[in-house]
C-alpha cells in the first residue's frame, strides 16, 4: 500500500505554528517580521510563485514588501532595491526570485544580500557551508528544507540510506543533496548524463525528483518500498479538465502506486512546504537580528 504524502496538511499545521511566534515577535518587538522580495525576471511562474508567497506572508502576520521590475531595468537598479532591503530595519527576510533577467548578474545580485536576511540560502557563503562537513549555514534554501521536513515528518530513515536525487539544479538537486549527505545518506546525483537511470534509481531507499519533465520517471524503475519526493511541478494539457491544462510530478504517479512505500502528491507536496520553509527562516531570522541589535 502506498503512503500519499499529504505536503498541505503538514504545511498548514507548520504554520499555525509559525503564526503563534510571530504575534510573538510582534509583541515583544512592536512590529512583525518583515520580508522583502526583488522580481526581476520574465518568467510568469516566478511572478505566481511571488504572489502566493506574499498572501502567505499576510496570512501568516509577516510584514512583507515587493520590488518589482520591467524587463527594461539594469542591474544597478536590482543591486539597489537589494541595498535598500539590506538597510531597513523593518526588513529580516530577503528572497531574490530567480530567475532573472539576462542583463543581471545573478552571481552578484546574490551576494550582495545581507548573509543574516538570505532566508532563501542562496548567499554563496550560506550555500559553500552547506558543503562543509562540521559547520552549518545560518539559512539552507527552502524547497530542499521542504524535502528533508517531509522526510523527516513521514519517519524515513535517512541515515545510512542510499538516495538518488534525479537533478543537480542549484536551486533544488545540489542543495538538497548535500543536505542528504549532512544526514548521513550514502548520495548519487543522477542527470542528463547519466547512463541508465533506471538501473541507478533501482538501489534507492530515497528518491528526489527534481528533472522537471513531465512524468518522466516510471514506477518499474523504483525499488518496492522506497520514498519518493517528487519536486517536478510540471503543466500539461488536458482538455478533460475545467482549465485545459493539469499539473503532475516528475515521477509518472499511477505506475508508481503500488510500488514505492510512499511518495508525495502534485500538486499539494512539495510546493506548500517551500512557502512554508521561506516563512520560518524568515521569523529565524527576525529573532536573530533582534538579538543582536539587543546585545548592541
Amino acid at each position: 500500500m502506498t503512503k500519499i504524502i499529504d505536503g498541505r496538511a503538514i504545511a498548514e499545521r507548520i504554520r499555525e505554528d509559525i503564526q503563534r511566534e510571530t504575534a510573538d515577535f510582534a509583541s515583544k518587538h512592536g512590529h512583525p517580521p518583515g520580508l522583502g522580495v526583488v522580481l526581476a525576471g520574465g518568467d510568469p511562474a516566478s511572478a505566481q510563485y511571488v504572489r502566493m508567497k506574499r498572501r502567505a506572508c499576510e496570512a501568516a502576520g509577516i510584514h512583507s514588501v515587493a520590488h518589482v521590475f520591467s524587463a527594461d531595468c539594469t542591474h544597478d537598479d536590482v543591486l539597489n532595491a537589494v541595498h535598500a532591503l539590506n538597510d531597513d530595519p523593518q526588513i529580516h527576510g530577503i528572497l531574490v526570485q530567480l530567475p532573472l533577467f539576462d542583463q543581471i548578474d545573478e552571481e552578484a545580485i546574490l551576494e550582495a544580500v545581507r548573509l543574516d536576511k538570505d532566508v532563501d540560502g542562496f548567499h554563496p557563503v550560506n550555500i559553500g557551508t552547506l558543503g562543509m562537513k562540521g559547520r552549518e549555514p545560518l539559512f539552507t534554501p527552502a524547497t530542499p528544507t521542504g524535502c528533508m521536513v517531509l522526510l523527516q515528518e513521514i519517519g524515513a530513515e535517512i541515515s545510512g540510506a542510499n538516495a538518488v536525487v534525479v537533478g543537480r539544479s542549484n536551486i533544488v538537486g545540489l542543495p538538497v543533496a548535500l543536505m542528504l549527505l549532512k544526514a548521513n545518506a550514502t548520495v548519487t546525483v543522477a542527470h542528463s548524463r547519466t547512463k541508465d537511470l533506471p538501473a541507478v534509481l533501482q538501489n534507492a531507499d530515497i528518491v528526489i525528483a527534481a528533472a522537471g519533465i513531465p512524468n518522466y520517471i516510471q514506477g518499474e524503475w523504483l525499488k518496492a518500498g522506497a520514498t519518493v519526493i517528487d519536486v517536478g511541478t510540471n503543466r500539461i494539457d488536458d482538455p478533460d479538465s475545467e482549465r485545459g491544462y493539469r499539473f503532475v510530478g516528475d515521477v509518472d504517479l499511477e505506475s508508481a502506486r503500488g510500488i514505492v512505500g510512499a511518495i508525495t502528491r502534485v500538486p499539494g507536496g512539495v510546493g506548500p512546504m517551500t512557502i512554508t520553509m521561506l516563512l520560518q527562516n524568515t521569523i529565524k531570522a527576525a529573532w536573530r537580528i533582534a538579538a543582536q541589535e539587543t546585545e548592541e
